[in-house]
């Protein structure tokens, strides 16, 4: 998600739909490498949720589970945005599409439904893996403190500017480098727990 973030294109505030369309057609190859690294980045989260699950066992369990499938669902979409990214390209390389119609496009319903329910999964799902991890306490505090900051710092994505955004970006794989380090040092624990001693 770093490099999606940092090769994205497009200003801090997200710009007029005329702007979107220029940005689009004139770093064509940076929107396709950013829609690339967010499928990237997709995959690799959903095949890192077992081991998040892995730190619910004992305190915060229904919390964490609550938490990783509400987290699913985000990270599962953002697969689905990578791909809705790339026919955007494709449409506007092609001058299939222009700002008025696309103006009318983004305001559809069925798209403004599933595009909001993915950020609020996604968003929503990293607030309760924080919460969970608080109370399980089988990461270091400033693990999940990393995950409320990502998410408090939201509704200011518009003012915080490009460095801001990868920052906050940044602070999402630091917490989830602190959960798989947590999760590595779990499992070696129970597995030398297991071994015979002589």
């Amino acid at each position: 998600m770093v490099f999606g973030a940092l090769l994205n294109p497009q200003s801090a505030d997200g710009g007029s739909t005329a702007e979107t369309l220029s940005v689009v057609t004139e770093e064509g190859g940076r929107w396709l490498g950013m829609s690339v690294m967010y499928f990237f980045a997709s995959v690799a989260m959903t095949l890192g949720l077992p081991s998040l699950l892995s730190l619910f066992t004992d305190k915060g369990r229904r919390t964490g589970f609550v938490a990783v499938g509400v987290f699913a669902i985000g990270v599962i979409g953002l697969s689905g945005f990578a791909m809705l990214l790339v026919f955007f390209k494709a449409l506007a390389g092609a001058d299939a599409i222009q700002d008025a119609r696309l103006e009318a496009a983004t305001a559809d319903l069925g798209l403004t439904v599933f595009l909001n329910g993915w950020i609020a999964s996604f968003y929503l799902g990293i607030l309760l893996v924080g919460l969970a991890l608080f109370l399980s306490k089988k990461t270091p505090p400033w693990v999940p403190g990393l995950l409320v900051v990502f998410v408090l710092l939201f509704p200011f994505t518009g003012q915080i500017g490009r460095v801001g955004q990868v920052l906050q970006v940044m602070a999402l794989a630091v917490a989830f480098t602190g959960v798989a380090i947590a999760a590595v040092n779990q499992v070696n624990q129970a597995f030398a727990a297991r071994q015979p001693t002589y």
